[in-house]
């Protein structure tokens, strides 16, 4: 069973990354964003919850996340592991983690959190320049400086939680997708997790 979490600004890579990690690991891949939208396009009871804040332009709040994630988890294919990307995003979230592992069966909780560093310049020109070749005005630099802003205030509690669990792996997310994820499975390897489709 390989237990993994995913964290990294936005436009590191992760989404990405996630998708080969976890047909590497032959692991669900389990995003927050997957999960509202599948929830709302299965009319779940907390899909229509979700959809009634994401309609609204609101973020879905943390007592309605940790729910659809502790539903996700209990289903049938997380049995031999998961790989979850967006989630936790504060503190309360990785306590509600740990209560949602230990209940589940999941034994002590995550093998490895794989930690995606990348220069806020380099992510600026990133962001931008695909901004320009999808057309998305909305993504300046300073909006997409904003954003890079509060994943550090919101992220950095959570790094200096796992990293006190010594569960950290960091990884450079700058350079060739084949470079970033050749990287992280030496990381993950380094820890002793094998990746056994790689």
């Amino acid at each position: 069973m390989t237990r993994l979490l995913l964290i990294g600004p936005p436009g590191a890579g992760k989404g990405t990354q996630a998708v080969r990690l976890s047909a590497a690991c032959g692991i669900p891949a389990i995003s927050t964003g997957d999960i509202f939208r599948a929830n709302v396009a299965e009319e779940t009871e907390l899909g229509l919850k979700a959809k009634e804040f994401m309609d609204a332009g609101k973020y879905v709040p943390d007592s309605l996340t940790n729910d659809l994630v502790r539903s996700r988890l209990l289903e049938a294919d997380v049995e031999g592991g998961f790989l979850l990307d967006g989630y936790p995003r504060t503190t309360a979230q990785v306590d509600e983690l740990d209560d949602i592992l230990a209940a589940g069966g999941h034994g002590d909780g995550l093998d490895a959190v794989v930690l995606l560093v990348a220069d806020s310049d380099e992510i600026v020109a990133r962001l931008t320049k695909r901004a320009a070749e999808q057309g998305r005005s909305d993504d300046t630099e300073n909006v997409i400086r904003h954003r890079l802003d509060v994943y550090e205030e919101q992220t950095a509690p959570l790094i200096d939680v796992y990293t006190a669990r010594e569960l950290v792996v960091t990884v450079d997310g700058l350079g060739s997708v084949d470079d970033v994820t050749e990287r992280i499975t030496q990381a993950l390897e380094a820890r002793g997790i094998v990746l056994s489709h790689a």
